[in-house]
């Protein structure tokens, strides 16, 4: 293990902290207002209304082919795929660390989400369809920042080059399924929004808590060895 962590390196790099600690902080607050707004509602709000028309149809045709494909990745079975392939492919790479990432910062995300839903209670469809925040947008939004840090870290990468990255990937994720669950009527785009916002809040802290705890682990393993 000694031997594999030093190659791997940080799976977060530490150049961006700053300027991803306060996007996360800011989307922990945007969090928290939009879950106090719409704390216990069962209809859309007025920006809901005003993204989405009531009359508005539902996707078809071959765009909803693409959404109901996205749409699938968020779900149990399809999401649990997801993750193991990523971190199949972080094994075969020798990025223990960043498998580990992988699984930790997804189950951070979903974990947050679900108990988000708990607490806020808003609802669409009837009593019982929690939905805020979107958990499907936040997840994907998560794997695209997880696959985003490690280069936004690279040697040679400036600051506001890597954070662009992070964002630009989370952006891109979180639009594409917040499309989708939007588009199916699985989600209020409010949801969607907080659900990209939970994934920024929990995703870096995550990150740098595992690059933490694996390099105290690697250390005590170099401190045995010698």
């Amino acid at each position: 293990m000694a031997g594999v962590e030093p190659e791997a390196g940080p799976a977060a790099g530490t150049a961006n902290r700053a300027r991803l600690g306060a996007v996360a902080v800011v989307a922990a607050v945007v969090v928290v207002v939009l879950g106090v707004l719409f704390a216990g509602h069962g209809e859309p709000s007025t920006v809901d209304r005003w993204l989405v028309p009531p009359t508005a149809d539902s996707v078809r045709g071959p765009w909803r082919q693409v959404a109901l494909a996205l749409d699938f990745l968020g779900e149990p079975v399809g999401s649990v795929l997801l993750v193991a392939g990523c971190a199949a492919v972080c094994l075969l790479r020798r990025r223990r660390r960043a498998a580990v990432l992988v699984v930790a910062g997804v189950g951070v995300t979903v974990g947050a989400t679900t108990l988000l839903k708990q607490v806020v209670g808003r609802t669409i469809h009837g009593a019982g369809n929690l939905s805020y925040p979107s958990g499907h947008t936040a997840f994907l939004t998560t794997l695209a920042v997880l696959a985003a840090l490690p280069a936004a870290g690279r040697p040679g990468v400036g600051r506001t080059a890597g954070t662009s990255l992070v964002l630009a990937a989370a952006v891109t994720a979180g639009a594409a399924m917040g499309w989708a669950e939007v588009a199916l009527g699985a989600h209020y785009p409010t949801d969607a929004l907080g659900g990209w916002c939970t994934a920024l809040a929990v995703t870096p802290p995550t990150a740098w808590l595992v690059d933490r705890l694996s390099d105290r682990t690697a250390d005590a393993d170099g401190r045995r060895l010698r």
